[in-house]
Parts: structure tokens; C-alpha cells; sequence
């Protein structure tokens, strides 16, 4: 319970910080633009490649992260398949889509991995599967939907690897996999980048939402409300269900995946609407919601597995 708690007081302080950047106007009317494209451009991708580049491949092919893999395309193919039928767009019903099953695996996910099933290392599987395949897939999608992209079939053959995101994460993957060791005058400057990520995206956060809608009321109420019951509520009930019944997990492993299942939506999201300029009050309000309503889920997972 103590990791639960202590893990979003760290994200509470931090996004309240950022909160009242906003509301004084410190950084002024450019701040959130230029954090944006520091945590997009910058140190996203610098955090993604050092900790792909030294990471082990391995964990990717295990039971445990077909059950994430799979809950996560449930929940997200229902948004997906629902904003297809209501004429969402592409952006939006893509935002949604990743707002209702990319859960916050790093600097949520370490702690409460730490302190409540007592391995960090236990986020590894969903944050690997989370940078390496579903990124560069949603902003793939996102480079050629909203943003107008008219290039040749070859250059949209290229589209990911323009993507400082993907380009960061595919870069770390290619030096895991082969084996490589990054030189210490290389990943130190590299890994000192990376570590202002979390950072700048939750100040934006906090920062974007001095004069925003409450959650849950403004003109994105619906899609808000969907991706959120389908994060909180729906994705750690079908891993629950896959971890049960297909997989046949108990104990530990059960809780292990059912916890990480449960984890909200992650901040970096909002770096993405914001940078794509599409769904940026979905993406905020549908991360709010879901940090708030996973603190009851994620202590009544651990009290009854647990």
C-alpha cells in the first residue's frame, strides 16, 4: 500500500509544481510549447534510447506480457472500433485509444512495482512492448493522419524513422539486440538528457491544467469517459480474466500483471497530443480521471490478490 501512495505523491507534487508555473505565468505564454518539444525532440527520445540500450530483450517474450499485450489491444481496439463507428478522426480516436490502454509504466509503474510486488524489474515487459511497438505504431498513425502528411509513398515508408520518439526507441532496441556497449562518454551525456523526460512532461501537465475544463465535463466528455472505464476498469478486468483463464496465473504472477494492468494512463500522452496539436483536452482530462480513480483500483487489486 505504502508504494501506491508514495508513487503518486511524487507525480502529485511534481504536476502541482507545474500547475503553479502556469497559474503565475513564469515561463510565460510559450512555456508548455517549448517543454513540449524539450521532452518530444530532446530528452524523450535520449531517455528511450539509454534505457532500451541497456535493457534485456528477453523479458519481451514471456506469459506476462502476452496478457499486457493483449489487454492492451482489447481496450484500445474497443476505442478504436467505437471512434470508427462515431466519426471520432483518426487523431482523436487514436489519443483515445492510447489513452485507454498505455499505462504509466515508468515513473509510476517503478514505484509501486518496487514497493507493492517488490521487483521494479517487473515493469520492464510493459514498458518495452509500451516504447518499442506501440509508439512508433500511434505516432506513426498520428505523422500521417492529422498532421497532413503529403510526402511520397517512400517518405510515409519512412515516417517512423523521422519520429525523435521512435527514432530514440528503435536506435536502444538495435544496440540491445546486437550487443553493443554505449561508451561512457556517450551515454552519460545522453542518460543526463534522458532524465529531464519525466520531468518536463509532468510540469506541462500540471502547467496545461490552470484554466482547463474539470474532467469528465467538457467537450470531449464522452471520449474522456470511455477511455477512462476502459483503462481503470476494463484493462485490469481482461488481463485478470486472460491471466486466470488462459494463461492459468496465480499468486504473484496474477498480481504482477493485474497491478501493472491497472496502472493509468501515462503523462507522456499529453506530450504527444500536444505536439500533433490534436485531442490535447482528451488526453489531459482522460490522464487526470484515470490517476485519480486507479489509487481505489490498484489498492483493492493488492488487498484481494494480494
Amino acid at each position: 500500500m505504502e508504494g501506491v501512495l508514495s508513487g503518486f505523491a511524487v507525480i502529485a507534487i511534481v504536476i502541482a509544481v507545474g500547475y503553479g508555473l502556469g497559474r503565475r505565468g513564469t515561463l510565460g505564454e510559450q512555456g508548455i510549447d517549448v517543454l513540449t518539444r524539450l521532452a518530444f525532440t530532446v530528452a524523450g527520445p535520449a531517455l528511450l534510447f539509454t534505457t532500451l540500450a541497456k535493457a534485456d530483450l528477453s523479458v519481451l517474450f514471456s506469459s506476462r506480457l502476452l496478457v499486457t499485450a493483449l489487454s492492451t489491444a482489447a481496450v484500445a481496439g474497443t476505442f478504436t472500433a467505437i471512434g470508427v463507428l462515431r466519426r471520432w478522426g483518426a487523431g482523436r480516436t487514436t489519443i483515445g485509444a492510447l489513452c485507454s490502454g498505455y499505462v504509466n509504466s515508468g515513473n509510476l509503474g517503478i514505484p509501486i512495482a518496487a514497493y507493492v510486488l517488490g521487483d521494479a524489474s517487473l515493469v520492464a515487459p510493459v514498458l518495452l512492448f509500451q516504447v518499442v511497438l506501440v509508439t512508433p505504431i500511434a505516432l506513426t498513425i498520428l505523422d500521417l493522419s492529422g498532421t497532413g502528411e503529403k510526402g511520397s509513398p517512400w517518405q510515409r515508408l519512412l515516417t517512423p524513422l523521422r519520429n525523435p520518439i521512435a527514432l530514440g526507441s528503435l536506435s536502444g532496441v538495435v544496440v540491445s539486440a546486437a550487443g553493443l556497449r554505449v561508451p561512457g562518454p556517450v551515454l552519460d551525456p545522453l542518460t543526463l538528457i534522458g532524465n529531464m523526460s519525466v520531468p518536463a512532461a509532468l510540469l506541462t501537465f500540471g502547467m496545461s491544467l490552470h484554466g482547463g475544463a474539470a474532467p469528465g465535463r467538457g467537450r470531449d466528455r464522452q471520449l474522456v469517459l470511455l477511455s477512462v472505464a476502459l483503462k481503470s476498469l476494463g484493462q485490469p478486468a481482461v488481463a485478470w480474466a486472460l491471466a486466470r483463464g488462459v494463461f492459468g496465473l496465480h499468486g504473484a504472477p496474477l498480481l504482477d500483471v493485474v497491478v501493472t494492468s491497472a496502472l493509468p494512463a501515462a503523462q507522456n500522452l499529453f506530450t504527444y497530443a500536444s505536439r500533433y496539436r490534436v485531442a490535447e483536452s482528451l488526453a489531459r482530462e482522460s490522464i487526470l480521471l484515470s490517476t485519480v480513480v486507479s489509487v481505489p483500483v490498484l489498492v483493492g487489486v493488492a488487498a484481494v490478490l494480494g
